[in-house]
């Protein structure tokens, strides 16, 4: 097991704000060369590039450039999209985007990432989500784009493990984030999360960030494949 501190380059998408942007603070101060990949090309520490997570050769092209500043040491897809209505109504077209930002993103960046992880043993790190093994209404494309960041997980993980490379899944629950805060705080809505959390609400995006510092700066090789689920207890509370 490492000291804490981290070495190298890690890739953060979708590290412009909310859960993807305390994981840019978290590994700025573990050490690591943070470098946001996200559309709007801002970031709070470390460096930054625009990037459409979607175009195949934008993407291939924004990693390739990380890779030529120095070792890339880990990976972290944190980059999503939420498009909610009901099932029946659902276009083809808006569940296509959302599996293509969440789900297609994350093995195309794993895929681009991997020689160069490869020659410094490094780490994968997705985001997904406790809606991963939840029925929700209104949220088919989300719920089966997170399911998805699972099953890649586990595939990657098997198959690159010879390659020194460890892929894990954090998958939290409700998290309060600028995207979310108005909503969350609606005494209705509240008082529920208070009810069905058993720690006793949402959780924080440094929360999340704190586990994703630990898992880049803590090397153990054994764990590697596995969704962790950062929740409070909401999703095995009966």
């Amino acid at each position: 097991m490492s000291d804490g501190r981290g070495s190298g380059q890690v890739i953060v998408t979708g590290g412009s704000r909310g859960i993807g942007a305390a994981i840019v603070r978290a590994l700025d101060g573990a050490g690591f060369g943070v470098v946001s990949i996200s559309r709007s090309g801002s970031t709070e520490a470390g460096r930054a590039i625009a990037c459409d997570l979607t175009d195949e050769a934008a993407l291939a092209a924004a990693i390739a450039s990380v890779a030529e500043d120095g070792p890339v040491a880990g990976l972290v897809n944190n980059a999503g999209h939420h498009i909610g209505g009901a099932s029946a109504d659902l276009a083809i077209e808006d569940f296509e985007k959302v599996m293509r930002l969440n789900a297609t993103a994350v093995m195309l960046a794993s895929r681009e990432a991997y020689p160069h992880l490869r020659a410094t043993r490094g780490t994968i790190v997705n985001i997904g989500s406790f809606f991963d093994k939840m029925g929700v209404p209104h949220a088919l494309s989300y719920c089966a784009s997170k399911a998805a960041v699972g099953a890649i997980t586990r595939c990657l993980a098997v198959e690159w493990a010879g390659d020194g490379i460890r892929v894990l899944n954090v998958a939290p629950g409700y998290v309060t984030t600028d995207l979310n805060r108005d909503y969350l705080s609606r005494p209705k809505v509240r008082g529920w999360l208070e009810g069905r959390i058993p720690t006793g609400g949402p959780g924080t995006p440094e929360d999340v960030a704190t586990l994703v510092a630990g898992l880049m700066t803590n090397a153990i090789p054994y764990l590697t494949g596995e969704t962790i689920y950062v929740d409070g207890g909401h999703g095995m509370h009966h």
